[in-house]
């Protein structure tokens, strides 16, 4: 088996053991030097006759095809709405440094398994609260809502779902951007069966279990420690209420709403549905995964490629009792 994949077992085996996560040294000895550059900041302390200067700094906030871009910031900048959205962001996020070590130690587990990774420009700004954009990658620029990320209660989120808002806080920010690269290393191909979609969800958590295992499992998937007992304790009964119903290879898109979308709860059409986190499906994929690279001698570039359902019967899952 090669070096990486005992690594990664290694990696696994550690954080179930252990609360406190030590970077193993090939891993803390990857050179990683991450600027973040506050974009919210440096608008809100630009006057409007130096915009320019700001235009140059920031290509990509000002796209040269946009011809009324310093109007609009003008507006937006004398924006009384705005300027509460800047300060609030400001009092939750004074100086980045807690989150820019995160990404730092994100950033060296994604070089140490993909080398060809290269540290990206990261900025934040302030979205207007766009919560279903709260990270972009485009190029290797890595753009944070940094107001999408204030708290779960926070006032300028009452209008959202309870769902939603609950991963609207900043313990999560590391574990979006770690998403956002999981996708980046897994083959997107179309989708047709159910299995097929719990698996390639179960292949972007499996590499953000590799990436970012200083941080709680339960935050890689977006749960709270008690929907993550949920899913571990009732794993079995979801897996026979799938298997029962013969809905593993069932191409009804309706599924991917029922158990693989985000929602406040999953669809089983019974009493405990309440009781129950969304998601299950990407739950029960990641144990799948889990499984099969236990039991498979695969590189992670052949896992990004392998067959969803050629993954399940190699992987032989069972789910935990």
């Amino acid at each position: 088996m090669n070096y990486k994949i005992l690594l990664s077992a290694f990696l696994l085996l550690l954080i179930s053991c252990s609360e406190e996560y030590k970077t193993p040294s090939e891993i803390a000895e990857i050179e990683m030097d991450v600027s973040v550059r506050r974009f919210d900041q440096d608008f809100y302390n630009t006057d409007i006759a130096s915009f320019e200067n700001l235009k140059k700094e920031y290509p990509y906030f000002a796209p040269r095809n946009f011809m009324n871009i310093d109007s609009l910031w003008a507006v937006k900048k004398q924006d009384t709405l705005e300027i509460e959205l800047l300060e609030e962001s400001s009092k939750v996020f004074p100086d980045f440094q807690a989150e820019e070590a995160d990404l730092e130690l994100l950033f060296k587990h994604i070089k140490y398994y993909y080398p060809e990774f290269e540290n990206p420009e990261v900025v934040t700004y302030v979205s207007g609260v766009k919560h279903r954009s709260k990270i972009t990658l485009q190029s290797n620029i890595l753009l944070i809502a940094i107001d999408t990320y204030l708290g779960s209660d926070h006032k300028f989120y009452e209008g959202i779902s309870k769902y939603i808002s609950a991963n609207l806080k900043k313990e999560q920010l590391v574990s979006d951007v770690a998403d956002v690269y999981a996708k980046r290393y897994i083959t997107s191909k179309k989708k047709r069966s159910y299995m097929e979609q719990m698996v390639s969800f179960g292949k972007e958590l499996y590499l953000k279990d590799l990436f970012m295992p200083f941080k709680s499992e339960a935050s890689r998937i977006g749960y709270s420690e008690e929907q993550l007992g949920w899913a571990k304790a009732n794993e079995d009964e979801i897996w026979g209420y799938f298997v029962e119903r013969d809905l593993l290879f069932s191409t009804d898109t309706s599924l991917s709403n029922r158990f693989i979308a985000q929602a406040p709860f999953s669809k089983f059409y019974l009493e405990l549905d309440n009781e129950s986190p969304g998601m299950l499906g990407r739950y029960l994929g990641w144990q799948i995964v889990k499984q099969f690279m236990e039991k498979n001698d695969v590189s992670l570039r052949e896992l990004a490629t392998i067959d969803g359902q050629e993954l399940f019967k190699k992987s032989k899952y069972k789910p935990a009792k």
